[in-house]
């Protein structure tokens, strides 16, 4: 059970309305996570607003997703695991692929380097070094690209802190965490 109320759309205050409206027809329904979110108009829109803008950024959605199950693997985020799965699924990655992403793999080397970095940054808090840039611009990333890796990271520091601290009801088909180290 939510340790924070689900907002129902359907009785909530106009405004709160409005900002689950656009998610409700991205996934044909409202994940409990935004619902979660809406206690804080504040909070839904910045975190859609993060979504719309990376979704729209440099890094594919395919190693977004890579990303995201691999900050969720290492935070024990079952809901971003869940969730994430099944978006790197429809953004064209296979079962096997998000599974390695899990544990911060990948057969394509350039993915690699950016999910070592993204749990380097888990791992270490941002205490990254001059060496773990430099290894992302000789796997092919510009500053662009590498500042937009980190953006997803925090991102999905943000929704993995929300679904673990509120226990947030996972609503997508459930993944084992595999607790990458």
């Amino acid at each position: 059970m939510s340790r924070v109320q689900l907002v129902d759309a359907a009785i909530a205050s106009p405004d709160r309305r409005a900002l689950l409206a656009p998610i409700h027809s991205a996934f044909g329904s409202t994940p409990a996570m935004f619902r979660a979110v809406a206690n804080s108009p504040a909070a839904l829109k910045s975190m859609w607003a993060a979504f719309g803008a990376l979704g729209a950024g440099v890094i594919p959605a395919k190693l977004g997703e890579q990303i995201a199950v691999a900050v969720a693997d290492r935070n024990a985020c079952e809901y971003c695991l869940a969730a994430h799965t099944a978006l790197g699924r429809k953004a064209g990655a296979s079962a096997d692929e998000m599974s390695a992403a899990q544990m911060g793999e990948s057969a394509d080397p350039q993915a690699a380097a950016a999910l070592r970095f993204a749990l380097k940054l888990v791992d270490q808090r941002g205490q990254v070094g001059d060496g773990d840039v430099q290894a992302l611009r000789l796997a092919g990333f510009d500053d662009e690209a590498i500042v937009e890796i980190l953006a997803h990271v925090a991102l999905n520091l943000f929704t993995n802190y929300v679904n673990v601290a509120f226990a947030v009801p996972v609503d997508f088909p459930a993944v084992a965490l595999r607790r990458a180290r």
